[in-house]
């Protein structure tokens, strides 16, 4: 993308977000190159980095509990796994 060109990402819902992020990495996959494999591979580092961002948001916002809740574990499995070291 060229400076400018960046898609409006604000105005789109969470779903809406997530759909356009699968059809995105459906699209490098299916793609079969060298290239499409690195940029997944930092994309999985890069997710992985933001949902614990967002679990620790939520956490502090809300609760541990309802981290917990939505990532379908305990409320300790979710306080080991994501909180700041």
């Amino acid at each position: 993308m060229t400076a400018g060109s960046e898609l409006p990402l604000n105005g789109l819902t969470e779903s809406e977000l997530a759909d356009l992020i699968r059809r995105a990495s459906d699209e490098l996959s299916a793609r079969g190159t060298r290239e499409g494999f690195a940029e997944l591979l930092a994309l999985v580092t890069h997710v992985g980095q933001r949902v614990g961002d967002t679990a620790r948001i939520l956490a502090t916002s809300n609760s541990w509990s309802q981290v917990a809740e939505i990532s379908g574990t305990s409320r300790q499995a979710a306080w080991e796994r994501w909180r700041t070291t």
